[in-house]
């Protein structure tokens, strides 16, 4: 059984209808094939329905759905040959980014992104997806390493922020982060960012100052959560589905303001009901975005990712 969202619950009581059924019938004595068929068919009606009418703080919630694709996924799923490389060559290896050298159907590129973990021994030992400096220093060193080698760099964004800790601070973040964003601005070679599942704040943008930004029909990116917002709004966590609704935080929303260049569609009932289709429709995206980036000089794929980001908000 799939874990069922809060707004699920009816399709959840169907679905639960239909494994009593089955369950019922194990014996072979009872013929409940018309009776499942039809409580399928109203189920997947109500799936389709529900997700066609999501609230942006409904599609946050798909977005952090724990068996939703992570990183490991659409590298296994869309990578052959990856080497992964780690460190940052001052401080130490951050879990929480991940990055390698390998082959994206048949052209070497250099894929970075953030790994949530999915269970709880990997959660916190790739601490949530929170990037620390040093994690943020080491995607610095393997873009270079990227820009030096004419190879593209392929992101992958799912995270709630970068981390906010004490040692982290301590460590430089915000100098960090700014560091990263500067070096996307700077790569003289096509760089192809996807939003997966959450797009946090400048954890987020410090991986994602892409030539194309790409974005899954239900992850969602904001300069801050929406518990966060409402927090400082406010006060109190209570009001994110409004703060959700007034930050323009999906996909649809981002597209309409500039913000991203393409929507990337996911299965009936979001990425994490059929990982495969999901992960197979990003990897037809980030080729179409590659082949649009061929053959342009460095100082061409530079010059028309600062004029993107500097052109948001002009309108």
């Amino acid at each position: 059984m799939p874990t069922f969202l809060d707004f699920e619950k009816p399709i959840a009581e169907l679905q639960g209808r239909i494994d009593e059924l089955r369950d019922t019938a194990r014996d072979g004595e009872l013929d409940i094939d018309g009776d499942v068929r039809r409580l399928q068919a109203k189920s997947d009606k109500l799936l389709r329905e529900t997700y066609q009418r999501l609230t942006p703080w409904q599609k946050t919630q798909v977005a952090r759905h724990p068996e939703r694709p992570h990183f490991k996924h659409y590298v296994a799923g869309l990578i052959d040959d990856f080497m992964p490389l780690g460190g940052d060559r001052a401080f130490a290896d951050d879990a929480a980014i991940i990055g390698g050298l390998g082959r994206f159907r048949g052209r070497r590129v250099m894929v970075i992104g953030h790994e949530k973990g999915d269970d709880t021994a990997s959660r916190i030992r790739h601490n949530f997806g929170m990037g620390k400096p040093e994690g943020y220093r080491k995607a610095i060193r393997l873009m270079q390493l990227a820009d030096r080698f004419g190879l593209p760099v392929v992101t992958l964004v799912d995270t709630s922020g970068a981390f906010p800790g004490v040692q982290a601070e301590e460590r430089g973040q915000a100098e960090a982060i700014a560091r990263s964003t500067e070096q996307c601005l700077n790569l003289g070679v096509p760089m192809v960012a996807a939003i997966v599942g959450e797009g946090g704040s400048g954890g987020a943008v410090a991986l994602a100052t892409g030539n194309t930004v790409l974005m899954f029909e239900h992850a969602v990116y904001s300069v801050i959560s929406p518990e966060g917002c409402a927090s400082i709004l406010w006060r109190t966590a209570d009001k994110a589905a409004d703060a959700a609704e007034a930050m323009k935080v999906t996909a649809q929303d981002l597209m309409g303001l500039g913000v991203i260049d393409r929507v990337i569609a996911e299965p009936l009932g979001g990425a994490h009901r059929d990982p495969t289709a999901a992960i197979d429709a990003l990897g037809d995206g980030i080729a179409d975005a590659l082949a649009a980036l061929e053959n342009q000089s460095p100082d061409a794929l530079r010059r028309a990712r600062r004029e993107k980001f500097l052109a948001m908000g002009r309108a």
